[in-house]
């Protein structure tokens, strides 16, 4: 069976050496200059969650991410600068801390840790996306394309951990009138 995925890859792939002395047109500049803040931010964000939870397993995953946004940043900040775009600015580094030695009133539950990474990683597979489907340039679609698939895996193990803890916030099911009703 055809692989659809890979076979798209392909195509942009073989396509990407014929667009590359095009220069980028301004959406794609912003949609870049967006995402690579949105990753400058959560950077902070991930790190105050590492030093906050005491959850063995959700630390893994933030980590995990941490990674996975710095590998995603410095491919993003290398393209940027090699089409000559200015970065934006990015927030200084979290200093390590003691997750016991954060007060109770400012210490983040890991709940909302875990929700607060779900709804990150679902805004940049948003952008990815976005960014992806209005690009001309191919080799601006592929990089895109790539940045939302590892989102995406990530996303699954992170779901993962949220079911096992219970952490996933659901809406209400709904269901339509004269319908049977849903069992809890």
């Amino acid at each position: 069976m055809v692989n659809i995925l890979e076979t798209t890859l392909d195509y942009i792939k073989s396509m990407t050496a014929q667009d590359e002395d095009q220069p980028l047109h301004v959406g794609e500049v912003m949609g870049c200059w967006i995402y690579l803040a949105g990753l400058e931010l959560a950077k902070v964000t991930v790190q105050a969650g590492i030093n906050t939870t005491s959850d063995h397993e959700l630390k893994f995953i933030l980590e995990e991410d941490s990674k996975l946004g710095t590998s995603q940043r410095e491919r993003l900040h290398s393209f940027m600068l090699k089409e000559g775009l200015s970065l934006p600015k990015a927030p200084e580094d979290m200093p390590t801390s003691d997750p016991n030695s954060i007060p109770l009133g400012v210490k983040q539950t890991d709940e909302v840790l875990a929700n607060e990474l779900s709804l990150k990683i679902a805004s940049l597979i948003l952008q990815a996306a976005s960014i992806a489907t209005q690009s001309i340039r191919s080799d601006v679609g592929l990089l895109f394309i790539q940045f939302q698939a590892e989102k995406l895996a990530f996303a699954a193990r992170l779901k993962q951990l949220m079911r096992k803890r219970g952490w996933i916030n659901m809406p209400p099911f709904y269901v339509p009138p004269g319908s049977q009703k849903v069992m809890s």
